[in-house]
């Protein structure tokens, strides 16, 4: 059973709010809920639990989630992008835009409805067959997808022990001071904002390694390897530096900066249609033959085309 254990950050607030900033709970309508259906208890009691009672220092909120509803899960024909396939898994290279699983008001036209049409999926989550990690919408990239139980549980303890190699290339604002870092930094919900994440100091254990590529006088390519896989992990981390991801729109919007290149190229920044974030390699141990495997993709073409414009620049005006 989750627990939460009330600290000086969730001292004096209602039950209802803190317990939606759990990260299993999506919204305070879903805490409500929860908290209605009896499955909250404070200190092991579940007298006078309500949803406005106030959160006291020492309090400990246990509870049970609502039990998932399946969504219909319908075949949706869709020309994927496979890197590899054999009985056991699948490794395909998501585009930009494509959701990876369906949810409530999502409920097709995901990766999950594309791959049923091609081929069988583990029943591990009978709401996101096959799915054994994500990338957000507007990030592109590689994923493995399990096709058996036995295959998924296999690939998800290397998820769970970080044993997962994940390398990540990013345009990012600015130029870091350093060819090379490691942000540790703890994540979790952002306090005010549901939709982002945060550094925040009660949050889970975070790690990404960097490297600079390439630098083009406001921008830069890096390369970033996941030591854990958090929500929103690299764009967060980044952000926390002061390099947040080009065409982030929640944590890295135009830089005030950019003004200084030529006017072609702030059009293309301004317009810029989705995070410049790929997922471009990704390794493990492969569940049936128990040998290392590693997969590579290349940067989708939006993101060549927009390097490209960015080197002529900056071999044109030498700051490169």
């Amino acid at each position: 059973m989750p627990f939460i254990h009330v600290d000086e950050n969730l001292i004096a607030m209602r039950l209802d709010i803190a317990l939606s900033n759990h990260e299993t709970i999506q919204s305070r309508s879903e805490a409500k809920k929860i908290i209605n259906a009896g499955n909250v208890l404070i200190n092991d009691k579940s007298d006078f639990v309500k949803a406005k009672y106030i959160l006291k220092a020492g309090d400990i909120i246990s509870f049970n989630p609502l039990p998932k509803v399946a969504l219909e899960l319908s075949p949706v024909p869709y020309p994927l992008d496979i890197v590899f396939e054999d009985d056991w898994i699948l490794i395909v290279n998501k585009p930009v835009g494509v959701v990876v699983h369906p949810a409530p008001g999502h409920p097709k036209d995901t990766l999950v409805n594309y791959l049923l049409h091609h081929t069988k999926l583990s029943t591990v989550d009978a709401i996101r067959p096959g799915i054994v990690h994500r990338i957000d919408k507007d990030t592109s990239g590689l994923l493995v997808v399990a096709k058996d139980s036995k295959s998924h549980e296999f690939l998800a303890k290397q998820f769970f022990d970080h044993s997962i190699k994940r390398n990540y290339q990013a345009v990012i604002w600015g130029i870091p001071e350093s060819p090379d870092g490691i942000i540790d930094k703890p994540l979790g919900r952002h306090p005010v904002d549901r939709k982002k994440r945060a550094v925040i100091e009660t949050g889970k254990p975070a790690t990404t390694h960097w490297k600079m590529l390439e630098s083009y006088h406001h921008l830069s390519l890096i390369d970033c390897q996941l030591q854990t896989g958090r929500t929103h992990q690299i764009r967060v981390h980044l952000k926390s530096i002061g390099h947040g991801i080009l065409g982030d729109q929640l944590y890295g919007k135009f830089r005030i900066f950019a003004r200084n290149y030529p006017d072609h190229i702030k059009k293309i920044l301004k317009e810029y249609p989705s995070q410049a974030l790929h997922a471009k390699s990704l390794g493990f141990v492969h569940p049936e033959s128990k040998e290392w495997v590693e997969f590579n993709s290349e940067l989708p073409y939006q993101i060549q085309s927009l390097i490209t414009t960015l080197r002529l620049d900056a071999s044109q005006t030498g700051n490169q």
